[in-house]
């Protein structure tokens, strides 16, 4: 790979809103990332400091009539959003073997840990910073999340 090609690709993520680059040519494999801050209010929740950021996948918004979304928005407005303090991958459990740390209708204290977010080869376990009942998981095991993407709904207590 041409090194020309990688200054180059350093300077786009220096200059942008990119967070890493991925290319592939001839078998030869190369990722050039840059690392996201994290936000004093957020890094109490994972307690450890910003990490590099991973692969990033957008969403795209589901195109549900307006009514609907409307209402689902009513209905969540009462619920605590539980959010992702840093990019990596999503884990509901602390091996593949073990069981979720919680399911949906749990009871949740805070400094319940919710889950995992491996980031950089760190297991950083997410706590719950509310006491309520876990209503919904919005992520799914295994699945890539970025920062502050909402991962639990808790209805609080």
């Amino acid at each position: 790979m041409d090194l020309n090609l990688i200054k180059k690709l350093v300077k786009i993520l220096e200059t942008s809103e990119v967070t890493d680059i991925e290319i592939e040519e001839n078998g030869t494999k190369i990722k050039v990332a840059k690392k996201v801050r994290v936000a004093p209010a957020m890094q109490a929740i994972s307690a450890v400091p910003s990490q590099p950021a991973t692969v990033s996948v957008q969403q795209k918004e589901d195109s549900k009539p307006v009514e609907k979304k409307a209402t689902e928005e009513s209905a969540e407005s009462n619920l605590h959003t539980v959010r992702s303090p840093i990019v990596g991958t999503f884990y509901r459990a602390p091996a593949p073997d073990a069981d979720p740390y919680v399911q949906v209708g749990d009871v949740v204290s805070v400094g319940t840990v919710l889950c995992i977010v491996e980031a950089m080869k760190l297991m950083n376990e997410i706590e719950s910073d509310v006491n309520g009942k876990v209503v919904k998981i919005l992520v799914e095991n295994g699945k890539p999340v970025e920062y502050n993407q909402p991962l639990f709904l808790i209805q609080p207590m």
